[in-house]
């Protein structure tokens, strides 16, 4: 089959058309693309800071009760403070909530949410806090975990591991203790 001049020009003609329409089609597929990844960043960012947000509101709400009677089950604490961090090395802890008294520590991770395979990072915890803080070395250390949202789950796992539950009830909290 044999193809005219004419025929070609026009076939050359309609493939720069089409392609001409393919990059303007490209060009605002390109746009929508950069609308949505900047609205995809504004939205992270979003919920990242309600995230943030939602962790203050827990931290406050438990350093806020704990404060008032420094006391996990039947044991009173004389001191309570509030965001220790420390880096040392390959070791670092941040530890939302610490009460100490003579001779034990305890240390209060504070969730907004808390989720059973949450429980597991308590022990490299107390690990980290010995070797960051080691003027408590010899202290019993002790775990604790602090949510405004605990399912019985996580509630089961927490007290299975000897560590404390504190709870939210109305306007109070509840602390769960094992068995001491």
């Amino acid at each position: 089959m044999k193809i005219t001049d004419e025929e070609l020009k026009a076939l050359v003609a309609s493939l720069a058309i089409s392609q001409k329409e393919t990059n303007e089609q490209m060009k605002k597929t390109d746009e929508i693309i950069k609308k949505n990844e900047e609205k995809l960043i504004r939205m992270g960012i979003t919920l990242g800071n309600i995230g943030k947000n939602n962790g203050a509101v827990a931290e406050d709400f438990f350093y806020s009760s704990l404060s008032k009677k420094k006391k996990l089950g039947n044991i009173k604490y004389d001191e309570i403070g509030q965001h220790w961090q420390k880096d040392l090395k390959n070791v670092r802890g941040e530890y939302d909530i610490v009460m100490i008294n003579g001779k034990e520590v305890a240390l209060v991770e504070v969730k907004y949410k808390i989720h059973h395979y949450d429980v597991e990072s308590m022990e490299k915890q107390i690990k980290n806090f010995k070797i960051l803080f080691p003027d408590y070395k010899d202290y019993k250390i002790r775990g604790a975990f602090a949510s405004l949202a605990m399912s019985k789950k996580a509630e089961e796992e927490i007290l299975r591991n000897g560590y404390f539950a504190l709870k939210q009830q109305g306007e109070h909290v509840e602390v769960v203790s094992p068995e001491y």
